[in-house]
């Protein structure tokens, strides 16, 4: 039973620092060869949208697409960061005599 009440204040731990990991998480991705960038926390919120002068002059789609594909990769940015950082935080746990 020790074991198991480890494990779960261990788990506790890693949440409360995945969070924090999380509230200081800041990613960026652009498009258009920089056209458009972006900067995304690590709850999937945008924090800034930067738009060359350029690409207000031109086609209104394709800004349009620019800005979808610079938010979608942050993203995915996001996602392989926290991914990474949870299995960082997954081995370090102690599973010994747990099972």
């Amino acid at each position: 039973m020790t074991n198991f009440q480890e494990l779960m204040s261990q788990a506790k731990q890693m949440q409360e620092k995945l969070q924090q990991e999380m509230i200081n998480l800041k990613v960026e991705a652009s498009s258009g060869g920089g056209i458009v960038a972006v900067t995304m926390n690590g709850a999937k919120q945008l924090v800034s949208i930067r738009i060359d002068r350029q690409a207000l002059e031109n086609d209104n789609e394709m800004l349009q697409d620019l800005i979808m594909a610079a938010v979608n990769e942050a993203g995915r940015k996001v996602d392989e960061s926290l991914g990474s950082q949870l299995g960082n935080l997954a081995g370090g746990l102690n599973l010994k005599g747990l099972f």
